[in-house]
């Protein structure tokens, strides 16, 4: 695994996050594909994946640690127009730490770093 890079673990990730969120949403009876876009750009969005990111690292073992370390210091090709380089970077960390665990076979962790993600999000 320590071969993928953190751009295609980042597109992993993203899409494993995507889906979970999605289904997150429609099981909580919102029926309007309107409103569960607007739902879910809530918890996709790169600031709210930022701030889980920041909060979650002091708790991660050594290498999933690294596997964060190492995407957020990956500098990317091309970037958003509209986004915050930090937050960016710490977004694609929380999406490279999802692939990481969805392409590891570690569903269970993936699974609780999404609620968790959602949880916090939710504090706001």
């Amino acid at each position: 695994m320590q071969r993928l890079s953190s751009a295609a673990l980042a597109f992993v990730g993203d899409a494993a996050y995507e889906v979970f969120v999605r289904e997150r949403l429609a099981r909580a009876g919102l029926v309007s594909a309107d409103r569960l876009h607007h739902a879910a750009v809530r918890y996709v969005r790169a600031s709210a994946q930022a701030k889980v990111m920041r909060q979650l690292l002091p708790r991660l073992s050594g290498e999933d640690a690294a596997v964060v370390r190492r995407a957020r210091n990956h500098k990317p090709k091309s970037m958003p127009k509209n986004a915050d380089p930090v937050e960016y970077k710490w977004a694609t960390a929380f999406e490279a730490l999802a692939g990481w665990y969805h392409m590891s076979g570690r569903g269970r962790e993936a699974e609780a770093l999404f609620a968790e993600a959602m949880r916090i999000i939710d504090d706001e």
